[in-house]
């Protein structure tokens, strides 16, 4: 048994000085975090384990963006599933500009004036639809041109990265470093929607099978595997569907803000995903609930 510590914070204090005294503080959120930051950290040091991110678009609209852009570019992870909406959010904000706005702004009168609001964030629309429309006719024709019409989710995406170029990219990144990004729904969303359209006529498909393929490669040959999981949803859920074959994952981590007692896979907790043989009873898993782009921002300096 530990006696809980009072946080002792000066200026000046390091954010792996803070990261301690959450452990040592005993108090709720904070030593969950601080758990949370040490399982990351050792199943990314751990040469022998495969580690996925997970995450939903929302954030990539904001200026988290950049936190998972640079987990990316430092190689923390092996694989990323994500949704849609990333690639949506990453190519927009590649050329166009987010805004910020409020909650509690008149709805109506933003829409009138082609503003989308997401949140706190706004999203006119030339910062979306518009150009995602006109750089995915661009990209699908040139691909279209050099004969790569049959690609699998995480193929097309490496295709986007590259012909976006740009540093400020998540997609550049996974491009440039190989990381695999999978997009179980890869219909839902802007890009999708563009895919879909460009495909009414032109032998274009993307095969989802071929993302299916790859993860069982990743999973059955993996020695241990670990998740930083954000959020809930098909992500989420597909993560922890590979990981059972592989008798569960051996580290986990969940960000999330929902509730567990409406039975949603968003709100579970690490330890219901036990039960399915998607953890594995002996690994090394926290729950932290909070906001991601609080907590995101926290985990990723503290691992610097």
């Amino acid at each position: 048994m530990q006696d809980v510590k009072d946080f002792d914070i000066k200026k000046g204090t390091t954010v792996a000085e803070l990261t301690r005294q959450m452990m040592q503080s005993g108090g709720f959120t904070a030593k969950k975090l601080a758990d949370g930051i040490d399982i990351v950290k050792q199943m990314t040091a751990d040469k022998n384990c495969v580690n996925f991110l997970s995450f939903p678009a929302d954030i990539v609209a904001t200026g988290t963006r950049g936190v998972l852009r640079d987990m990316l570019k430092e190689k923390m992870f092996d694989v990323v599933v994500t949704t849609c909406g990333t690639l949506d959010h990453d190519l927009a904000r590649s050329y166009k500009k987010y805004l910020h706005g409020s909650f509690e702004m008149d709805d109506a009168q933003l829409h009138k004036k082609g503003i989308n609001r997401l949140g706190n964030v706004l999203v006119p629309n030339e910062s979306y639809g518009i150009i995602i429309e006109d750089k995915m006719r661009e990209f699908l024709k040139k691909m279209h041109k050099e004969k790569k019409t049959n690609m699998a989710s995480y193929e097309l995406i490496w295709e986007l990265g590259k012909m976006i170029g740009k540093k400020d990219s998540i997609l550049y990144w996974a491009w440039k470093n190989k990381i695999p990004v999978v997009v179980p729904g890869i219909t839902d969303g802007g890009v999708g929607y563009q895919i879909w359209q460009f495909s009414q006529n032109h032998d274009f498909r993307v095969n989802i099978m071929r993302d299916e393929t790859l993860l069982s490669d990743v999973v059955w040959n993996a020695k241990r595997t670990g998740a930083l999981i954000v959020g809930g949803g098909i992500s989420k859920h597909h993560v922890l569907w590979w990981a059972q074959f592989h008798k569960g994952l051996d580290y986990a981590v969940y960000i999330t803000t929902a509730v567990e007692y409406d039975g949603s896979l968003s709100g579970a907790r690490t330890r219901e995903a036990i039960s399915w043989g998607k953890i594995k009873g002996k690994a090394r898993h926290v729950t932290v609930e909070g906001d991601a782009t609080i907590i995101l921002p926290i985990i990723f300096s503290a691992l610097k």
